[in-house]
């Protein structure tokens, strides 16, 4: 495979690294659109629609300052890989924002019923804040919001939504394979340490 140029590498770099920042202003922006894509619409599709935004408002308390990696990496312990700048990026870019906005085209064309790939993305997410928050006794990055938007939002959207069971099992699932693939990436065995590895361990930085 022909390698990407320097400068799209260096690109891809920045966003990986500081993604982020640029999810509150978007999140506002979706928000400050509702008033104009959704008179007319349909309950489902307007709690779906909010999922995405809300979605970015956690991610904001959960990523800022690489707050949720580093705290997972230091759970984890060195017999771990843990999780990479790359791997927060893609699970966030192409695992939350992109199902959650086919999420709100698949309500809005095909069911209203597919709102519940959200609302169970939501609930999933908080109720596992929450345990760890339990398990823990304290703070773990994303739980305010998590407890905030995501409980009463996803119960909204299962609340109004005509959910089939089937809908709910597929939704379910494809939730939890998400969530699976996170820790997945992250519970990876850690490489050995080479004479030449700084006493902290490897670069994170990268995949």
């Amino acid at each position: 495979m022909t390698p990407l140029p320097r400068p799209v590498r260096a690109l891809l770099g920045r966003i990986a690294e500081f993604w982020v920042y640029g999810t509150l202003p978007t999140a506002l922006l979706l928000l400050m659109l509702a008033p104009i894509l959704l008179p007319g619409q349909t309950a489902a599709i307007v709690l779906a629609y909010l999922a995405l935004p809300a979605y970015m408002i956690h991610q904001v308390e959960e990523h800022d300052a690489d707050r949720f990696r580093t705290f997972v990496n230091r759970w984890l312990g060195p017999s771990y890989a843990g999780l990479s700048i790359v791997q927060v990026a893609i699970i966030n870019l192409g695992l939350v924002w992109l199902p959650l906005a086919a999420t709100v085209g698949l309500t809005a064309l095909v069911d209203p019923g597919w709102a519940a790939i959200a609302a169970w993305l939501m609930l999933v997410n908080a109720t596992a804040h929450v345990a760890q928050g339990v398990v823990l006794g304290g703070y773990n990055p994303g739980l305010v919001t998590a407890g905030v938007l995501f409980l009463p939002l996803g119960i909204a959207i299962l609340v109004v939504a005509e959910v089939s069971t089937g809908q709910h099992v597929i939704a379910l699932a494809i939730t939890l394979v998400l969530h699976a693939a996170i820790v997945v990436a992250a519970r990876r065995p850690a490489p050995k340490q080479s004479p030449d590895t700084p006493a902290d361990g490897p670069d994170q930085s990268q995949p």
